[in-house]
């Protein structure tokens, strides 16, 4: 019986991309910012277990609990709550008084990414979000805003409702791209991840046909910008993702992977950067949930941001029960008191999934 079919298995798989993407955060909390060689030194070989983050991390994290999130997985957490609360019929409006709902309430905000922050302050204001950045007279955003990778890091949710439904993933992916992330680099990545988990969610997954998927999100995104956003300057998610995925094939060993990447790719906030090294850091992983965030977490720069959506890909493809029990019981507790339970959280989705799928 296929996930799809099977309640049960689509529950922990749906828990399995909502769990691991969050454990990805967590874990990566420690290392943000820092060189992979640092990361190395600093714990003997790559960091495997929930630490406290220091001080000189950006995640703003160092009061955090071990295990606990940082603001990457607690707007998946709301994001998840939104959707669940409208059915999966997530409109635009829905979708920025969840953004507001977020920074007025949320642990996490403290060191929310540069795009997030303009556009909730614009919104706040009552000013128009699609002025930010803009200069003098000049209705024209720059390239930079926008091209970030805050709509990726958080849409897991978009592909988790839509089992095997790669454009319905996309459409729901799209509309929280808007206002903040509303360019095609943006917009492909997003849909990249979707895609992405939505198709990890069928029977027949593995980590290659979770990569198509990936590729088919992004093309689509791409797609999607020039129809309904705008077009900017700057890499395509697509081809950094292929050469990811590549890179990831010809890897010996995790620091031969992640020296590959970050060499070729990049791992900074941009999402023409992160995003790709995610995707292949999974592939190196060949999938496994704890692989595939160790890689994001040690492979420096953005690393909670990486660990998070390679591990929505993962988690999402192998379920919950691929994860070391020890591991989420640490990570459900850091997380159930302060901000979302993500079993409750995963059950409402599931219920979600269930009926776009015409309730088999």
């Amino acid at each position: 019986m296929s996930k799809a079919a099977n309640g049960k298995e689509l529950y922990k798989h749906i828990l399995g991309g909502l769990a691991c993407a969050g454990m990805g955060d967590a874990l990566g909390a420690a290392t943000e910012q820092w060189h992979h060689t640092e990361i190395f030194a600093k714990f003997d070989g790559p960091l495997r277990t929930f630490q406290q983050p220091p001080p000189d991390t950006w995640s703003g994290a160092e009061s955090n609990k071990l295990g606990q999130v940082t603001d990457d997985a607690s707007q998946m957490f709301y994001l998840a709550h939104k959707i669940i609360e409208c059915n999966g019929n997530l409109t635009y409006d829905d979708w920025v008084d969840c953004l507001l709902q977020w920074a007025d309430e949320s642990p996490h905000v403290g060191n929310m990414g540069p795009t997030t922050r303009l556009v909730v302050e614009a919104l706040k204001e009552g000013k128009d979000p699609n002025l930010v950045g803009c200069i003098g007279t000049s209705d024209r955003q720059p390239a930079s805003h926008g091209a970030t990778n805050g709509a990726a890091m958080r849409v897991a949710p978009a592909g988790l409702i839509h089992p095997g439904d790669l454009d319905g993933a996309c459409e729901t992916a799209f509309i929280t791209c808007i206002p903040s992330h509303n360019t095609q680099i943006a917009i492909s990545s997003a849909c990249a991840i979707a895609a992405g988990v939505a198709h990890a969610l069928e029977d027949d997954a593995d980590v290659f046909s979770v990569v198509q998927a990936c590729l088919y999100g992004a093309r689509r995104g791409e797609e999607m910008a020039k129809e309904r956003a705008r077009v900017v300057p700057g890499p395509s998610i697509l081809a950094r993702s292929e050469l990811a995925v590549n890179l990831a094939l010809k890897a010996e060993s995790l620091p031969d992977a992640i020296r590959l990447i970050e060499d070729t790719i990049g791992n900074s906030v941009d999402a023409c950067q992160s995003v790709p090294a995610a995707i292949g850091l999974f592939v190196f992983a060949q999938g496994d949930p704890m692989e595939s965030i160790v890689g994001g977490t040690n492979i420096g720069n953005d690393t909670d941001t990486i660990a998070a959506i390679a591990g929505s890909l993962a988690g999402a493809l192998n379920g919950v029960d691929a994860i070391p029990k020890d591991m989420f019981d640490t990570f459900w507790e850091a997380n159930a008191k302060d901000e979302f339970d993500i079993v409750e959280l995963a059950e409402g989705l599931t219920n979600i999934a269930t009926n776009n799928l015409g309730g088999s």
